[in-house]
């Protein structure tokens, strides 16, 4: 039995959250372990995002340009004063016990530093079927991987403050894959536990071309975040039978050129897709039934397409500049 921390700071980094910071702040507040305070970090909005957080006893800090989700998660760290920092993104609301969950499992199981939790299936607000697809998707592949992981997804996170002193901040430079990188940092020292019951709705994309964009956009981090991953790879959200899947389907299509009976390579690839990962499948049927299973998988390819895609531009841009991914000065020093 280790220490149960009492003292927590929450930490909500907003960008133009107008829509979901009031369910997400009323949330923190009826938390069954009450936060001893909580910040939010505006990071330049343009909307109601400041007047909403000012209807709640919050601590409002506000940036003078957008930085991004890094920097003011940071800023919000160097204001705070708990011995456990919770981090919740403005677009998620902590189911009660959340709070309660993460010091349980603090104080509870020895070398274990960091808590965050997973997406219920349920969405904050209800916005169709392509939110539907990204909850389901969320939900499933961080269940799967439940009790101590390398990574640490910080849209609900309780870390001790102990941790950011041993291995810094996070890396400002990241707009996507911030904490994927400070993972990477920590989880040699510290124990990072992925758990069930600590839960949050979520509200999350509901268009496709939005989803697609945003897929595209994170997706140019994987590379270099990848090759200067120091320890074993982390969470995936996808299977890697899945992404070479994608990658065999786009690479063979061509060959239809010269003539229509290699059309069954692309074909062939396209059914390895849809086998790649038969436990998805199953979640997916039990969820939402047999109807909705075959719109879930040609979501899932598009989406898979736009991480493709994004990986390779961003891979191609890692070799051509040195600047592109992570600082090189948050690397631990040889010996801590």
């Amino acid at each position: 039995m280790v220490s149960v921390p009492t003292h927590v700071s929450v930490v909500i980094p907003a960008y133009n959250n107008e829509r979901t910071l009031h369910a997400c702040l009323s949330a923190v507040y009826a938390q069954t372990h009450p936060p001893t305070e909580v910040i939010v970090v505006d990071d330049a909005s343009t909307d109601r995002t400041r007047e909403i957080a000012r209807q709640f006893p919050v601590r409002l800090l506000q940036t003078p340009v957008n930085s991004g989700p890094a920097a003011a998660r940071n800023r919000g760290i160097r204001a705070s004063t708990g011995e456990v920092i919770l981090f919740v993104d403005a677009d998620c609301a902590p189911t009660p016990t959340a709070l309660t969950t993460a010091l349980d499992i603090l104080g509870q199981t020895p070398g274990v530093d960091c808590v965050h939790g997973i997406y219920l299936t349920e969405p904050l607000y209800d916005d169709g079927p392509v939110e539907a697809y990204r909850l389901l998707h969320a939900h499933y592949w961080r269940l799967r991987s439940v009790g101590r992981v390398r990574t640490a997804i910080f849209a609900l996170c309780a870390v001790r403050r102990e941790v950011f002193d041993d291995v810094g901040l996070f890396d400002e430079r990241l707009r996507a894959s911030e904490d994927v990188e400070l993972s990477d940092r920590m989880a040699d020292r510290h124990g990072i536990w992925l758990s069930a019951e600590m839960t949050c709705h979520h509200d999350d994309d509901s268009r496709l071309g939005s989803l697609l964009r945003k897929q595209f956009s994170r997706s140019q981090l994987l590379v270099p975040v990848a090759v200067r991953e120091r320890g074993p790879a982390g969470l995936r959200a996808n299977r890697p039978a899945g992404v070479l899947a994608t990658v065999a389907a786009l690479a063979s299509l061509p060959l239809a050129a010269l003539t229509p009976a290699l059309l069954v390579l692309p074909g062939a690839a396209l059914v390895w897709f849809a086998a790649a990962d038969p436990g998805l499948v199953r979640f997916v049927r039990r969820q939402r039934g047999t109807a909705f299973v075959g719109f879930f998988l040609a979501l899932h390819l598009l989406v898979h397409l736009a991480i493709v895609g994004g990986a390779a531009l961003g891979g191609l841009r890692f070799l051509l500049d040195r600047d592109f991914g992570p600082s090189r000065q948050l690397r631990p020093r040889p010996g801590r």
